[in-house]
């Protein structure tokens, strides 16, 4: 019997084979670049040396794929990685722990990671994950979908831009440090919008053209039958740009995570300028010098917007369910989704039972926990930080524009705070009156 879901099929590995056979010609120039640059051991052998025997070993499995039959090939993912992947790395709790410590990483180790050729040990480790990855049949069905492929060249792209980033921050705060002129400083010779700019335009807007026209003839359209209420899609999901936000509707109620949030962090980007009173690094690249207000923007975009696009485009499924990557998406996987107020854990931890009634004084009684851990945490907090860990921030910018920025920094850190309680215990509402439609 035929099976109707193959991981390895002849035009799969084919397919492969011209992907190893891409990545072996970026290597090939790459063997030529460090031959150039990067000079020999102490031995006297030449550093490319490594990378010419990894190239020919990319050529190799390039011509293995073009030739060898499906039946015992043996280049790919193997399935106890993929079980071990799919029952750790899909649960939402380690997920968003890895995307935080990630970021720190990034950060703390920037100056070794932004080194051009471990910068390229990472990028190959990213495409060698990949093909061995695209061997899995429900990884494919997950990735090349067509509304799925821009995501995946999006990771790329922000992963690039990152680099460049700290490459050039870490570059120019080793120039400050050595009292040597900025990277923008130097070779800073003016040129004219006109041909210059206009002609590097022209010729970007060509070519971004013909890579979306060939896009256009490669990729079928991700276009689906007419909208009906009688048959929805399982699941459902908002385009990519809103699957953040579609992911906040998760934990909190429609008027919160729609109307809220969204305006506070509108308002917040609008206030920056108003608040910030760091006046370095404007013009330059530079990560020392403004390296909170960096790393706070790293966290809002890195954890809290790509990370909860990736985790709504690869890891939830059907009837919003997690899944693996290498997990096929059943549509009759149901898990029990047992969620309790704050309320609840409170009174029947205490063994009082949940106070009764449906008067206004009874409702405020039955949440009282979460309304006075709201208090405490908009309220209350803002001065301890302003007194401690945040004194030299409250000490410059004086009590409003402080209280200001503390409480767009505790709104921001609310997202991830509800999520791991969710994940972790089960929370579903700090303070839960659906009497008055009010959850928080």
């Amino acid at each position: 019997m035929l099976n109707p879901h193959p991981d390895l099929t002849p035009s799969v590995l084919v397919g492969l084979g011209w992907f190893y056979l891409v990545i072996f010609l970026m290597n090939l120039l790459w063997t030529i670049r460090s031959f150039k640059v990067d000079g020999e051991y102490r031995s006297g052998m030449p550093k490319a040396s490594v990378w010419a025997v990894y190239t020919s070993i990319l050529m190799m499995l390039s011509f293995y794929h073009f030739t060898y039959p499906v039946e015992g090939f043996m280049f790919s993912m193997p399935v106890a990685f993929k079980d071990f992947f799919d029952a750790y790395f899909s649960n939402p709790v380690l997920y968003f722990f890895l995307t935080i410590v990630g970021l720190w990483a990034m950060i703390q180790f920037r100056e070794w990671w932004t080194r051009p050729t471990v910068a390229w040990v990472l990028l190959n480790c990213s495409l060698i994950f990949m093909t061995l990855s695209l061997t899995d049949y429900d990884f494919r069905q997950i990735v090349g979908k067509p509304d799925n492929v821009p995501i995946v060249a999006m990771l790329f792209i922000v992963a690039f831009f990152t680099w460049i980033y700290f490459s050039r921050a870490v570059d120019n705060d080793r120039r400050i440090a050595e009292g040597r002129p900025l990277f923008e400083q130097e070779d800073n010779e003016k040129v004219l919008v006109w041909p210059d700019l206009v002609y590097t335009e022209l010729i970007c807007m060509v070519v971004l053209t013909a890579v979306l026209v060939f896009w256009g003839i490669a990729l079928q359209a991700p276009l689906e039958e007419p909208a009906s209420s009688m048959k929805t899609p399982n699941p459902s999901k908002a385009p990519w740009y809103f699957l953040g936000l579609q992911e906040m509707l998760v934990y909190f109620d429609p008027w919160l995570a729609g109307v809220v949030l969204p305006s506070i962090i509108l308002g917040g980007l609008i206030a920056v300028p108003y608040i910030d009173f760091n006046k370095t690094g404007n013009g330059y690249y530079t990560f020392k010098q403004r390296s909170f207000a960096i790393t706070t923007f790293l966290f809002g975009f890195m954890p809290l917007w790509v990370a909860l696009i990736v985790l709504g485009t690869f890891l939830r499924g059907p009837n919003w369910n997690f899944f693996g990557i290498y997990e096929y998406w059943d549509v009759h996987k149901v898990e029990a989704a047992n969620n309790v107020n704050l309320s609840e854990f409170f009174w029947n931890g205490l063994g009082l039972g949940i106070p009764k009634g449906s008067g206004v004084g009874d409702i405020l009684l039955r949440e009282s926990p979460g309304i006075i851990l709201t208090i405490v945490y908009f309220a209350a907090l803002p001065p301890v930080l302003g007194l401690t860990v945040l004194r030299k921030y409250f000490v410059r910018m004086g009590v409003l524009r402080f209280l200001v920025f503390s409480n767009l920094i505790l709104w921001m850190a609310i997202l991830p705070i509800k999520m791991l309680l969710r994940w972790a215990f089960a929370l579903k509402y700090i303070v839960g009156i659906p009497e008055f439609f009010f959850n928080i």
